[in-house]
């Protein structure tokens, strides 16, 4: 009986493993922007140009996914390049000591809405990780001659001085409150 339990449980993780999909994040369809208030009056619009991440999946179902995530600091975009270098500097991100800012979910769940879930996870940039929550549209997968692809969007907002991200305490100049959207397609692998 303890042999027949040990490849009936062999089994169902065999099994199981193979019902997991593995997806790469594309770069050339992707995109992970940032958006910030300035004096009060106006919004500053950057984004990240260098970065990878993976999601493995149950099959296509996104409920039980796996999802992580890292981006190069240093590739910050603004389109400005003294605000860029001055993100980059101590004030900001100190990129030299930080040069990763990472995510890694812990679970997915359906909100209830047709093609909507929260993801939650742990981001963590400069020396802090604290727990945050993703809204996620599911845009869907699709198949070419290219490979499967799918499609989401994940919105959310954090404080940046909770990542000791603190110039301008005030927040009279630059806001606290960082709005992050990331339009994500993957390649199934």
């Amino acid at each position: 009986m303890k042999n027949f339990m040990s490849l009936v449980a062999v089994l169902f993780f065999t099994i199981s493993s193979f019902a997991q999909t593995q997806w790469k994040v594309d770069p050339y369809h992707s995109s992970l922007n940032f958006n910030i208030s300035h004096s009060g009056i106006s919004i500053v619009n950057g984004k990240f140009q260098e970065y990878t991440g993976n999601l493995t999946t149950d099959g296509e179902a996104l409920t039980d996914a796996n999802f992580d995530f890292n981006v190069k600091v240093n590739s910050i975009d603004t389109s400005v390049e003294n605000r860029d270098n001055h993100l980059r500097s101590t004030d900001f991100f100190d990129v030299e000591k930080f040069p990763n800012m990472t995510f890694k979910g812990s679970k997915i769940l359906a909100t209830g809405k047709p093609n909507e879930y929260l993801l939650y996870g742990k981001l963590t940039i400069k020396d802090v990780t604290k727990d945050v929550i993703f809204d996620v549209h599911y845009g869907g997968t699709v198949t070419s001659d290219k490979g499967q692809k799918l499609g989401l969007k994940a919105t959310t907002t954090i404080n940046r001085f909770d990542y000791n991200i603190n110039y301008d305490p005030a927040a009279a100049g630059v806001g606290k409150d960082v709005n992050i959207v990331a339009h994500l397609q993957f390649a199934k692998q």
